[in-house]
């Protein structure tokens, strides 16, 4: 019996060394959660930030709206951009239109010019046989009209 309340005496004091441990180890658990939160600003290292430890700092859990809108105005900074740029390519292909454009208009005002000099008509109507017109070979009159 001696050796039974042995036994008894031995397992109560290897159950007390084993709880005894295992509540040490949830208080050290608990303290180290309030310690990070509390100076998990204090020291960021590459390591907390690469693991993902930064994200679950109260800090982040405070800003998390600023993050948010920080993104949104990115994304609106972007898609302003894309479409500028798009701009820029149209008024680009514009001004490239517009400056032919003009070099046709300056092409077909030079040869109009060219063909309506009077020695390119006169050269016309002396080829084309069939044409009622001729050269003048006196001068214009002038009419002068008394005024009342």
């Amino acid at each position: 019996m001696n050796n039974e309340i042995n036994k008894d005496i031995e397992q109560k004091a290897d159950n007390a060394k084993v709880e005894e441990p295992q509540e040490s180890l949830k208080e050290a658990i608990a303290k180290q959660a309030i310690e990070e939160e509390v100076s998990g600003s204090s020291n960021f290292t590459l390591r907390k930030i690469l693991g993902g430890d930064i994200l679950t700092t109260q800090i982040i859990r405070r800003q998390i709206w600023l993050v948010i809108l920080v993104v949104f105005f990115i994304i609106i900074y972007i898609s302003n951009r894309y479409s500028i740029q798009n701009d820029i390519i149209e008024l680009d292909k514009l001004q490239t239109e517009l400056q032919e454009t003009k070099y046709k208009a300056l092409s077909a005002s030079s040869q109009i010019t060219e063909k309506s000099r009077e020695s390119n008509v006169l050269n016309m109507l002396k080829t084309n046989k069939d044409s009622t017109l001729h050269i003048a070979t006196q001068p214009p009159y002038i009419i002068n009209v008394p005024e009342e």
